[in-house]
């Protein structure tokens, strides 16, 4: 019978890896499978296993403004799942923010590390190993072969025309956008006005923990609130950004008139600070990981489902 493992036992999981990273785990089950998740979950569950392998590592912080990104163009095309980051002008400036390259390229390369390690997902790879990260405009034609695209500090963008058109026809085509690392009022009415540039038509909706993205492969009990490390840094350990006015995380997305998730925002929280930070700071990786890797896993593989 499938199982849906607790956040809990993806932290003892990757704590398991990080300390004896040649041996073999599996996840242990906490409690059946809910009817109605997709099959490719299922699928997951029943083999879910974290394998060693001699070419995964996990990557330091290398924050820093990136002008473009470290490799251009796309890892050639073998079957396996590529993470594709949104490159895009910054024209205004968020605190704590570097524009389209947040949490660049360490984030983007510890999550599918750990996507390979903690389920059966083949991923794609560079020719010299390293996981198969991209970065694409949204006028780029390449943008069509990326299954899942992925956004930081959306607080900080203004689209040009054309790069509305791209994104519309990338996400009305069956493509996929998560935006986070977006806080407080002021970032938040940006971006809204720019998601409704691209689809006047559709309303932002809250999305619950009740909602099964959160259950998807872990059970997420509910919005995790990762911190920015430099906020966390120098606000002495608090996760909210802002003070009261980002006190409450939450989830909230677009949907087709079909019902399809086309784009999921995480406000009031960085989930990518999450898989950044794992290989830097152990407090930070304790207290935080975990829920980064559980829900980001669970949003990963409802993109690639439905």
């Amino acid at each position: 019978m499938c199982v849906m493992p607790a956040v809990s036992t993806l932290y003892n999981s990757v704590s398991r890896l990080n300390t004896a990273r040649e041996r073999r785990y599996t996840l242990e089950p906490v409690r059946p499978l809910a009817g109605g998740v997709v099959t490719a979950a299922s699928i997951l569950l029943a083999c879910l296993t974290a394998p060693a392998t001699a070419s995964a590592q996990i990557w330091n912080s290398q924050e820093g403004r990136y002008s473009s990104p470290i490799r251009t163009g796309l890892p050639e095309a073998t079957g396996g799942f590529m993470f594709c980051r949104l490159w895009y002008t910054t024209s205004r400036t968020m605190r704590s923010g570097l524009g389209w390259s947040t949490d660049y390229p360490a984030a983007d390369s510890n999550l599918m590390t750990r996507l390979e390690e903690l389920t059966p997902t083949y991923i794609e790879r560079w020719e010299n190993g390293d996981p198969g990260i991209a970065a694409v405009r949204a006028t780029d034609p390449d943008i069509f072969r990326c299954p899942f695209l992925f956004m930081t500090d959306p607080g900080s963008v203004t689209f040009r025309q054309e790069e509305i058109e791209g994104l519309r026809r990338y996400l009305l085509k069956g493509g996929f956008l998560w935006a986070d690392d977006l806080w407080g009022n002021r970032a938040w009415a940006f971006f809204e006005t720019e998601m409704h540039r691209i689809f006047p038509e559709y309303s932002i909706e809250e999305i619950t923990p009740e909602h099964p993205i959160f259950s998807t492969l872990y059970v997420v009990k509910e919005v995790p609130q990762i911190p920015s490390y430099q906020a966390w840094r120098r606000n002495g350990g608090q996760t909210s950004e802002f003070g009261a006015e980002t006190a409450v995380p939450h989830v909230r997305g677009i949907f087709d008139d079909d019902g399809r998730l086309l784009v999921l925002i995480t406000f009031n929280t960085d989930i990518a600070d999450g898989w950044e930070r794992e290989g830097d700071v152990p407090y930070f990786f304790f207290t935080f990981s975990p829920q980064a890797y559980g829900l980001g896993i669970n949003i990963l593989i409802w993109a690639m489902s439905h």
